[in-house]
């Protein structure tokens, strides 16, 4: 996986047309709803953005990951959840207007959360931290440009053309989805011969962790009161990030092959534990009724 035109050009347009598509599906209501519902939104982003990254590390230490490998995984727990983590809510039967905007919010956010806690985790965890450079105010600029302005761009377009946006957002939601698969096939087709060992490597970690934060996002909603849509919700966001913004910080802007197999193993295993995890909480729910 080495620097080219697929880490330089395409993995950042791909993830500029994502966000753009997330934008016009998004309203400046959704950034107040979380005013509607202000216990969810602190549970969410307390998991989201404080407890993830520690069960990250406790994966990181549990599993006992090389260097770049835990920095890797580090990475991807900054990470917003991303249309998938939509999608996902929606096919789930959670709580589709507070995980937008969870993911709206957040999406905010990490621009300048990532640089920073990337750079304390290359600290931590490399013996060299000084051989990758990773200038916080160009990195915090290039992620605004990336996500933030394509954000804002889909929603200025859903507010001037309502029509179009309403009728575009299921068919973009559903591109955005394949889209980001597309990527993590191209990136499994190119290095098809290494991935049985890439998974070797970070499969059970990365398994781990998405299943962990699943379940520990949802059974800390049940345990704080919320409704089970708003549960099933915050399983969903703390358990389904955004990959590609995790390639992009690892194969554009660091350029470490080793760091984006966390997110190559995490983005493929996600999109089958989202789906049985949304079975088996709606499974559990036709039960009881």
């Amino acid at each position: 996986m080495q620097a080219d035109v697929f880490t330089q050009i395409i993995l950042p347009l791909s993830l500029f047309i994502i966000m753009l598509g997330m934008g016009l599906a998004l309203k400046v209501s959704d950034f107040s709803h979380v005013l509607q519902a202000p216990k969810a939104f602190v549970i969410g982003i307390t998991c989201q953005m404080l407890l993830l990254p520690v069960l990250g590390y406790l994966i990181v230490v549990l599993f006992d990951l090389t260097q770049e490998l835990a920095v890797g995984l580090m990475i991807l727990t900054f990470c917003p959840g991303g249309t998938t983590s939509n999608m996902i809510s929606y096919l789930s039967r959670g709580d589709v207007a507070l995980s937008i905007s969870l993911t709206a919010v957040v999406s905010v956010i990490t621009p300048f959360s990532i640089p920073i806690l990337t750079t304390l985790m290359l600290e931590i965890f490399l013996d060299d931290p000084q051989k990758f450079n990773l200038p916080v105010l160009k990195t915090i600029v290039q992620l605004m440009v990336i996500t933030v302005v394509p954000v804002a761009i889909g929603m200025m377009i859903h507010k001037r053309y309502p029509i179009f946006s309403s009728k575009a957002e299921k068919p973009v939601k559903v591109f955005s989805i394949v889209f980001l698969f597309l990527i993590l096939a191209g990136i499994v087709f190119k290095n098809q011969e290494e991935m049985a060992g890439f998974f070797l490597q970070t499969g059970a970690a990365s398994l781990t962790l998405n299943v962990v934060a699943l379940c520990v996002g949802y059974f800390i909603a049940k345990l704080a009161g919320l409704e089970k849509p708003q549960a099933i919700t915050m399983g969903v966001e703390v358990g389904i990030q955004n990959g590609t913004v995790a390639l992009l910080v690892t194969s554009t802007m660091l350029g470490n092959a080793l760091m984006t197999i966390p997110a190559v193993t995490y983005g493929l295993l996600m999109f089958i534990t989202g789906g049985v995890f949304g079975w088996l909480v709606n499974r559990n729910s036709a039960a009881t009724e």
